[in-house]
Protein backbone atom coordinates (compact mmCIF):
# COMPACT_ATOMS: atom_id res chain seq x y z
CA UNK A 1 0.00 0.00 0.00
CA UNK A 2 2.95 2.37 0.89
CA UNK A 3 4.80 1.81 -2.72
CA UNK A 4 1.86 2.48 -4.19
CA UNK A 5 1.34 6.05 -2.64
CA UNK A 6 4.77 6.35 -3.07
CA UNK A 7 4.48 5.76 -7.08
CA UNK A 8 1.18 7.80 -7.20
CA UNK A 9 2.87 10.53 -5.50
CA UNK A 10 6.08 10.30 -8.09
CA UNK A 11 3.48 9.93 -11.13
CA UNK A 12 1.55 13.46 -9.57
CA UNK A 13 4.65 15.63 -9.06
CA UNK A 14 5.95 14.63 -12.52
CA UNK A 15 3.08 15.41 -13.86
CA UNK A 16 3.03 18.69 -11.74
CA UNK A 17 6.13 19.98 -12.91
CA UNK A 18 5.84 18.58 -16.61
CA UNK A 19 2.58 21.15 -16.67
CA UNK A 20 4.96 23.93 -14.82
CA UNK A 21 7.38 23.53 -17.41
CA UNK A 22 4.78 24.05 -19.99
CA UNK A 23 3.33 27.37 -18.93
CA UNK A 24 7.10 28.49 -18.51
CA UNK A 25 7.59 27.75 -22.19
CA UNK A 26 4.42 29.24 -23.29
CA UNK A 27 5.21 32.49 -21.32
CA UNK A 28 8.87 32.55 -22.45
CA UNK A 29 7.67 32.04 -25.90
CA UNK A 30 4.90 35.20 -25.40
CA UNK A 31 7.91 37.39 -23.56
CA UNK A 32 10.59 36.36 -26.94
CA UNK A 33 7.45 37.10 -29.43
CA UNK A 34 8.52 40.95 -29.48
CA UNK A 35 12.22 40.55 -30.10
CA UNK A 36 11.13 37.61 -33.19
CA UNK A 37 9.32 40.35 -34.70
CA UNK A 38 11.99 42.43 -34.49
CA UNK A 39 14.97 40.28 -35.68
CA UNK A 40 13.07 38.60 -38.32
CA UNK A 41 11.78 41.74 -39.87
CA UNK A 42 15.24 43.21 -39.74
CA UNK A 43 15.90 40.71 -42.04
CA UNK A 44 13.37 41.48 -44.94
CA UNK A 45 13.20 44.00 -47.55
CA UNK A 46 10.54 46.97 -47.18
CA UNK A 47 8.20 45.56 -49.31
CA UNK A 48 7.77 42.39 -47.73
CA UNK A 49 6.89 44.49 -44.38
CA UNK A 50 3.89 46.72 -46.16
CA UNK A 51 2.83 44.30 -48.06
CA UNK A 52 2.93 40.63 -46.27
CA UNK A 53 2.75 39.22 -42.92
CA UNK A 54 5.57 40.97 -39.80
CA UNK A 55 5.16 37.73 -38.04
CA UNK A 56 5.88 35.20 -41.30
CA UNK A 57 10.03 34.64 -41.44
CA UNK A 58 11.71 36.46 -44.16
CA UNK A 59 10.86 35.51 -47.88
CA UNK A 60 14.04 37.26 -49.02
CA UNK A 61 16.86 37.38 -46.48
CA UNK A 62 18.87 40.54 -46.40
CA UNK A 63 21.35 42.17 -44.15
CA UNK A 64 20.33 45.70 -46.21
CA UNK A 65 18.70 47.41 -43.46
CA UNK A 66 21.60 46.23 -40.88
CA UNK A 67 24.03 48.16 -42.88
CA UNK A 68 21.81 50.98 -43.45
CA UNK A 69 20.70 51.34 -39.57
CA UNK A 70 24.83 51.03 -38.93
CA UNK A 71 26.89 53.48 -41.05
CA UNK A 72 25.05 53.88 -44.82
CA UNK A 73 21.31 55.21 -43.68
CA UNK A 74 20.61 57.95 -46.00
CA UNK A 75 16.98 59.61 -44.53
CA UNK A 76 16.15 63.04 -46.50
CA UNK A 77 19.84 64.49 -46.99
CA UNK A 78 21.16 63.66 -43.78
CA UNK A 79 23.01 60.58 -43.03
CA UNK A 80 21.82 58.71 -39.91
CA UNK A 81 23.75 55.64 -39.57
CA UNK A 82 24.16 54.56 -35.45
CA UNK A 83 28.21 54.01 -35.75
CA UNK A 84 29.59 57.12 -34.78
CA UNK A 85 27.13 57.41 -31.88
CA UNK A 86 28.03 54.13 -31.13
CA UNK A 87 31.55 55.07 -29.64
CA UNK A 88 30.37 58.01 -27.97
CA UNK A 89 27.84 56.05 -26.03
CA UNK A 90 31.28 53.82 -25.22
CA UNK A 91 33.22 57.13 -24.03
CA UNK A 92 30.56 57.55 -21.78
CA UNK A 93 29.43 54.73 -20.39
CA UNK A 94 32.82 52.77 -19.77
CA UNK A 95 34.21 55.75 -17.66
CA UNK A 96 30.95 56.55 -15.95
CA UNK A 97 30.22 52.88 -14.63
CA UNK A 98 33.84 52.52 -13.80
CA UNK A 99 34.11 55.78 -11.60
CA UNK A 100 30.90 55.72 -10.18
CA UNK A 101 31.72 51.97 -8.88
CA UNK A 102 34.88 53.06 -7.44
CA UNK A 103 32.98 55.88 -5.23
CA UNK A 104 30.27 53.71 -4.47
CA UNK A 105 32.40 50.86 -2.94
CA UNK A 106 34.48 54.08 -0.82
CA UNK A 107 31.12 55.47 0.36
CA UNK A 108 30.20 51.89 1.67
CA UNK A 109 33.63 51.15 3.40
CA UNK A 110 33.54 54.73 5.21
CA UNK A 111 30.08 54.29 5.94
CA UNK A 112 30.32 51.07 7.58
CA UNK A 113 33.48 50.30 8.56
CA UNK A 114 34.91 54.15 9.63
CA UNK A 115 31.51 54.99 11.71
CA UNK A 116 31.64 59.03 12.33
CA UNK A 117 29.14 61.16 14.14
CA UNK A 118 25.77 61.64 11.00
CA UNK A 119 26.97 58.73 9.26
CA UNK A 120 23.11 57.50 8.94
CA UNK A 121 21.90 61.11 7.89
CA UNK A 122 24.41 61.47 5.45
CA UNK A 123 23.34 57.79 4.23
CA UNK A 124 20.19 58.85 4.11
CA UNK A 125 20.53 61.71 2.21
CA UNK A 126 22.35 59.51 -0.67
CA UNK A 127 19.71 57.07 -0.05
CA UNK A 128 17.27 60.06 -1.03
CA UNK A 129 18.88 60.72 -4.35
CA UNK A 130 17.84 57.42 -6.09
CA UNK A 131 14.09 58.49 -5.92
CA UNK A 132 14.57 61.98 -7.54
CA UNK A 133 13.22 61.85 -10.67
CA UNK A 134 15.63 63.01 -13.65
CA UNK A 135 13.09 65.91 -14.69
CA UNK A 136 13.24 67.83 -11.76
CA UNK A 137 17.47 67.75 -12.33
CA UNK A 138 17.90 68.92 -15.95
CA UNK A 139 17.66 73.02 -15.31
CA UNK A 140 20.33 72.58 -12.09
CA UNK A 141 22.56 70.27 -14.00
CA UNK A 142 22.39 72.21 -17.20
CA UNK A 143 23.34 75.24 -15.35
CA UNK A 144 26.50 73.93 -13.61
CA UNK A 145 27.40 72.00 -17.09
CA UNK A 146 27.15 75.38 -18.47
CA UNK A 147 29.17 77.13 -15.37
CA UNK A 148 32.18 74.21 -15.77
CA UNK A 149 32.20 74.47 -19.50
CA UNK A 150 31.48 70.70 -19.73
CA UNK A 151 27.40 71.36 -22.02
CA UNK A 152 27.31 69.23 -24.71
CA UNK A 153 30.05 66.67 -24.41
CA UNK A 154 30.76 63.46 -23.70
CA UNK A 155 32.49 64.48 -20.04
CA UNK A 156 29.73 66.69 -19.26
CA UNK A 157 27.45 63.48 -19.49
CA UNK A 158 29.73 61.10 -17.66
CA UNK A 159 29.62 63.21 -14.77
CA UNK A 160 26.09 63.70 -14.87
CA UNK A 161 25.84 59.79 -14.41
CA UNK A 162 28.27 59.46 -12.35
CA UNK A 163 26.52 61.64 -9.75
CA UNK A 164 23.36 60.19 -10.70
CA UNK A 165 24.36 56.89 -10.05
CA UNK A 166 26.53 56.83 -6.89
CA UNK A 167 23.36 56.63 -4.39
CA UNK A 168 22.52 53.43 -6.04
CA UNK A 169 26.13 52.24 -5.87
CA UNK A 170 26.36 53.21 -2.04
CA UNK A 171 23.88 51.15 -1.33
CA UNK A 172 24.82 48.18 -2.93
CA UNK A 173 27.78 48.50 -0.86
CA UNK A 174 26.90 50.02 2.01
CA UNK A 175 24.92 46.52 2.59
CA UNK A 176 27.20 44.32 1.13
CA UNK A 177 30.18 45.54 3.54
CA UNK A 178 27.65 45.91 6.48
CA UNK A 179 27.60 42.22 6.67
CA UNK A 180 31.36 41.79 6.44
CA UNK A 181 33.27 41.69 9.91
CA UNK A 182 34.43 44.19 11.27
CA UNK A 183 36.81 42.47 13.27
CA UNK A 184 39.05 42.05 10.36
CA UNK A 185 39.21 45.34 9.99
CA UNK A 186 40.26 46.39 12.99
CA UNK A 187 42.85 43.68 13.17
CA UNK A 188 44.84 45.46 10.20
CA UNK A 189 44.01 48.63 11.42
CA UNK A 190 45.92 47.22 14.97
CA UNK A 191 48.56 45.77 12.50
CA UNK A 192 49.17 49.14 11.29
CA UNK A 193 47.35 49.16 7.90
CA UNK A 194 45.74 52.32 6.85
CA UNK A 195 42.58 53.30 5.08
CA UNK A 196 43.27 52.72 1.39
CA UNK A 197 45.52 49.12 2.16
CA UNK A 198 42.58 48.06 4.54
CA UNK A 199 40.06 48.71 1.36
CA UNK A 200 42.06 47.14 -1.60
CA UNK A 201 43.58 43.96 0.30
CA UNK A 202 41.02 43.50 2.44
CA UNK A 203 37.43 44.39 1.40
CA UNK A 204 37.95 44.53 -2.28
CA UNK A 205 39.24 41.18 -3.37
CA UNK A 206 35.41 40.04 -1.53
CA UNK A 207 33.56 42.39 -3.44
CA UNK A 208 33.29 40.62 -6.52
CA UNK A 209 29.58 39.66 -6.59
CA UNK A 210 28.37 43.39 -5.82
CA UNK A 211 30.51 45.05 -8.27
CA UNK A 212 28.70 42.68 -10.55
CA UNK A 213 25.15 44.14 -9.14
CA UNK A 214 27.33 47.55 -9.70
CA UNK A 215 28.73 47.07 -13.08
CA UNK A 216 25.76 45.71 -15.04
CA UNK A 217 23.10 47.98 -13.09
CA UNK A 218 25.13 50.97 -14.21
CA UNK A 219 25.80 50.00 -17.69
CA UNK A 220 22.02 49.03 -18.24
CA UNK A 221 20.95 52.12 -17.02
CA UNK A 222 23.83 54.62 -18.49
CA UNK A 223 23.22 52.81 -21.96
CA UNK A 224 19.81 52.99 -21.69
CA UNK A 225 19.38 56.38 -20.93
CA UNK A 226 17.78 59.06 -23.15
CA UNK A 227 16.56 62.23 -21.21
CA UNK A 228 19.98 62.97 -20.67
CA UNK A 229 21.69 62.31 -23.42
CA UNK A 230 19.09 64.50 -25.68
CA UNK A 231 19.22 67.42 -22.73
CA UNK A 232 22.97 67.49 -22.21
CA UNK A 233 24.53 65.63 -25.31
CA UNK A 234 24.84 68.19 -27.75
CA UNK A 235 27.35 66.98 -30.24
CA UNK A 236 28.29 63.86 -28.27
CA UNK A 237 24.66 62.26 -28.32
CA UNK A 238 24.68 58.72 -27.26
CA UNK A 239 23.12 56.10 -29.43
CA UNK A 240 19.85 56.23 -28.02
CA UNK A 241 19.08 59.77 -29.22
CA UNK A 242 20.86 58.75 -32.49
CA UNK A 243 18.03 55.66 -32.80
CA UNK A 244 15.02 58.70 -31.93
CA UNK A 245 16.38 60.63 -34.60
CA UNK A 246 16.94 57.36 -37.17
CA UNK A 247 13.19 56.40 -36.60
CA UNK A 248 11.67 60.01 -36.51
CA UNK A 249 13.78 61.46 -39.57
CA UNK A 250 11.93 59.23 -42.07
CA UNK A 251 10.07 60.79 -44.37
CA UNK A 252 7.56 59.43 -46.38
CA UNK A 253 7.51 55.59 -46.56
CA UNK A 254 8.62 54.58 -43.09
CA UNK A 255 11.80 51.76 -43.28
CA UNK A 256 10.59 49.87 -40.23
CA UNK A 257 13.60 47.19 -41.81
CA UNK A 258 15.93 49.91 -40.72
CA UNK A 259 14.45 50.96 -37.20
CA UNK A 260 14.07 47.29 -36.06
CA UNK A 261 17.87 46.98 -37.07
CA UNK A 262 18.88 49.96 -35.32
CA UNK A 263 16.74 49.19 -32.27
CA UNK A 264 18.36 45.36 -31.80
CA UNK A 265 21.55 47.46 -32.13
CA UNK A 266 21.18 49.56 -29.97
CA UNK A 267 19.62 47.02 -27.89
CA UNK A 268 22.46 44.47 -28.24
CA UNK A 269 25.30 45.50 -25.37
CA UNK A 270 22.99 45.14 -22.53
CA UNK A 271 21.59 42.50 -24.14
CA UNK A 272 25.02 40.96 -24.19
CA UNK A 273 25.91 41.90 -20.54
CA UNK A 274 22.98 40.21 -19.37
CA UNK A 275 23.50 36.72 -21.06
CA UNK A 276 27.33 36.95 -20.22
CA UNK A 277 26.69 38.53 -16.40
CA UNK A 278 23.05 37.87 -15.96
CA UNK A 279 23.33 34.57 -13.49
CA UNK A 280 25.72 36.74 -11.39
CA UNK A 281 23.14 38.95 -10.73
CA UNK A 282 20.98 37.61 -8.56
CA UNK A 283 23.44 35.74 -6.94
CA UNK A 284 25.36 39.36 -6.15
CA UNK A 285 21.86 40.87 -4.55
CA UNK A 286 21.60 37.82 -2.49
CA UNK A 287 25.31 38.04 -1.00
CA UNK A 288 25.46 39.96 2.32
CA UNK A 289 21.30 40.37 2.29
CA UNK A 290 21.73 37.97 5.67
CA UNK A 291 24.41 38.99 8.22
CA UNK A 292 25.63 36.03 10.36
Amino acid sequence: MAAVTQDTAIRTGRITRTFIYLVLVLFALFYLLPLYVMVANSLKPLGEITGGNMMALPGTWTIEPWLAAWSTAQIGVEPTGLKPYFLNSILMVVPAVAISTVLGALNGYVLTKWRFPGDNILFGLMLFSCFIPFQIVLIPMATILGKMGLAGSIPGLVLVHVVYGIGFTTLYYRNYYAAFPTELVRAAMIDGAGFFRIFWRILLPVSGPITVVSVIWQFTNIWNDFLFGASFGGQSQPMTVALNNLVQSSTGVKEYNVHFAGAILAALPTLLVYVVAGRYFVRGLMAGSVKG
